[in-house]
């Protein structure tokens, strides 16, 4: 067998290894700890109207309390999402999308249905349906309680506080205690009157996979009636052997179903 025949298969086994790993290195993480960012507002002000700046316990202190009022708040959701992978390098390149009806019932059910497919079907079976998979296996408890966004699992720093036409934000830098796969190092950014993160930008504390490398996780959250919902995500890998992957998820056209508060001792993820 000639040199570029035994690249070739080795190329269709590669692939398989590969791209799961760059999937489930970026969205579970966001999916595991970022999403439980829910919520009804709250108002954080001083006399005047103006939000008081609080000191970076309080504000972690307020974002744990907040996370763990939300999480039991909601009973269910339904929504659609659209997935898009796409790999560039050797021996080409590579894409493909999916579109996804999701429902969500507290507080350990998620039901996909695939609403349609195009691109790659590699891609598709090993990268795009294994993240549904891996969302699912997700929500147990153990998982939700490791890596929940709280100070069992995380150390926060304030880094500055943000005046933005739509409302001050604190930013906070998270590091990790434990070198876990679906945790992250970054930073969050914290809505100052209902303590959601609106946004988040990091890395995996640790890469799950040898063949990947300088992985970069970008999620945004939009509020969503009483909650905070991801609106988008955008997760990059390079490949050690050359080549980079680019994973997107855009959640849309959401329902939610409030539930009354019930104590728990962690915040679940959604």
């Amino acid at each position: 067998m000639n040199l570029l025949s035994r690249l070739c298969r080795a190329f269709r086994r590669w692939p398989i290894k590969i791209h799961p790993a760059i999937a489930l290195l970026s969205v579970p993480v966001l999916i595991y700890i970022a999403t439980i960012q829910l919520a009804a507002a709250q108002q954080a002000t001083t006399a005047s109207g103006s939000h008081a700046v609080l000191s970076p316990e309080q504000v972690v202190d307020n974002l744990i309390r907040r996370n763990l009022e939300r999480a039991q708040r909601l009973a269910a959701y339904h929504g659609t999402r659209v997935y898009r992978v796409e790999y560039r390098g050797f021996p080409g390149s590579r894409s493909a999308g999916m579109v996804v009806d999701v429902t969500y019932t507290s507080p350990q059910t998620k039901k996909f249905i695939i609403l349609s497919e195009a691109g790659s079907k590699l891609l598709i079976e090993r990268v795009l349906k294994k993240l549904l998979q891996s969302e699912t296996e997700a929500l147990s408890e153990e998982n939700r309680r490791r890596t929940a966004l709280n100070r069992d699992n995380y150390k926060f720093v304030q880094v500055s506080y943000e005046s933005t036409t739509t409302g001050a934000l604190y930013v906070l830098s998270v590091e990790p205690r434990t070198k876990d796969k679906f945790l992250y190092r970054g930073r969050i950014w914290v809505d100052a009157a209902d303590f959601a993160v609106v946004r988040l930008e990091g890395e995996p504390a640790k890469n799950p996979s040898f063949w990947t490398k300088d992985s970069k996780i970008e999620q945004t959250y939009a509020k969503v009636n009483d909650f905070w919902l991801p609106a988008l995500n955008r997760s990059t890998s390079d490949i050690r052997l050359g080549g980079r992957a680019d994973l997107t998820i855009e959640y849309k056209d959401y329902h939610t179903t409030a539930a009354p508060l019930k104590d728990s001792k962690f915040a679940g993820n959604r």
